[in-house]
């Protein structure tokens, strides 16, 4: 995707004019990713804001010896060096101005080191200015998450026609046998260590897979995730394991219904905590608020957890193009959990589903 990573890198610049930075150097390692493609484990990059998008004067890109061959194939628009460290090579070769650099990365021996090497430059904090950019994801990042969603819809559907889910198997069981069949789907892996949780262990938000034993009546919480170059998508669906109980129908009832309110809500020039209360409001008023222990969602992308935030303490507003997860929960301790969460795409209009396993309830 060199047009999309130049794209991106041109929209960097813009904003390095508007703050009068002369460039921007950028060491966070994703951010790296997200600006040229490198997906190796020592880079940095250095972004001149000089508006020149057909050579990019003063731009350049490094990293070490290792990566070669690799940096050729994958960076082959920008002008690379090949030294350590990197971010000292980049800023020395710089010349003089104003450089920003990711002050929230950065940490205080490391300023200390750039500081050293910076003789004619004006280093200057610009915390998570690429970040800000990642906020609104391009349609070939929409893409990867698409194929993140399918990856992880179609390991939970094969982990259930396939009897996976199903009284004496163990949650690790069941969390490695879904791992493995999002990664049999085109994942490079899970997004995150999967939650398997059953009975009990459903009322837990983010309980870790046990050696606990699956049995009939039980609710089953699974939230998982697949990573498909690089972007991660993140859903949570809760089952019962045979007959399902009226207060387990009840619950899931809510649960869906106040998941169906934040999905509603998602609209360009929202306020995020806007979003999060049009689906805490449907749980308040079962008289359910205080079981409702985490925020309704969160950005996703290069990393499972980005902003915006939805929630109480959020900060903006949506804008066309942000991914996010909508995923309401009522916990009840010692009985029972339920959370139902999709990934999906804020778009004008209705938001782009992401994530299609059926949220109607399954009983296995």
């Amino acid at each position: 995707m060199p047009e999309s990573h130049a794209r991106r890198r041109a929209a960097l610049r813009a904003e390095l004019r508007a703050r009068q930075l002369d460039a921007m150097l950028v060491t966070n390692l994703l951010n790296v990713r997200y600006l040229t493609g490198f997906t190796g484990s020592n880079a940095a990059l250095l972004v001149a804001a000089a508006d020149d998008p057909a050579e990019e004067r003063g731009s350049l890109f490094c990293t070490d010896g290792r990566y070669l061959t690799q940096s050729a194939a994958q960076v082959p628009d920008l002008e690379r060096r090949i030294d350590r460290p990197c971010d000292v090579a980049l800023l020395s070769a710089f010349g003089a101005g104003r450089v920003g650099f990711e002050s929230h990365h950065v940490t205080v021996d490391g300023y200390d080191t750039l500081a050293a090497a910076a003789e004619k430059v004006e280093l200057t904090r610009a915390p998570k200015l690429v970040e800000k950019l990642r906020l609104v994801k391009d349609e070939d990042e929409v893409d990867a998450l698409r194929m993140a969603c399918a990856a992880a819809d179609r390991a939970l559907a094969d982990l259930i026609s396939h009897g996976g889910l199903r009284p004496g198997r163990t949650e690790k069981e069941v969390g490695r046998e879904l791992e493995d069949r999002m990664v049999e789907h085109g994942a490079a892996g899970p997004s995150f260590e999967t939650i398997v949780a059953a009975g009990a262990n459903s009322a837990v938000p983010h309980h870790r897979p046990t050696d606990t034993v699956l049995a009939a009546g039980d609710l089953v919480k699974l939230d998982f995730g697949a990573r498909v170059g690089g972007y991660h998508s993140d859903m949570t669906r809760t089952l019962v394991l045979g007959r399902a109980a009226d207060w387990q129908r009840e619950l899931y009832e809510l649960v869906a219904a106040a998941q169906a309110a934040g999905r509603a809500a998602l609209a360009p020039g929202v306020e995020v905590t806007a979003v999060d209360a049009a689906a805490r409001e449907v749980i308040e008023a079962a008289g359910h608020g205080e079981r409702f222990l985490h925020g309704l969602g969160h950005g996703v992308g290069l990393e499972i957890h980005e902003a915006p935030s939805l929630s109480k303490l959020g900060v903006g507003t949506l804008t066309a193009g942000m991914a996010v997860t909508v995923e309401p929960g009522v916990y009840l301790s010692g009985r029972g959990g339920v959370r139902i969460e999709d990934t999906l795409v804020v778009r004008e209009g209705a938001p782009e589903l992401l994530t299609l396993t059926t949220k109607d309830l399954v009983v296995v």
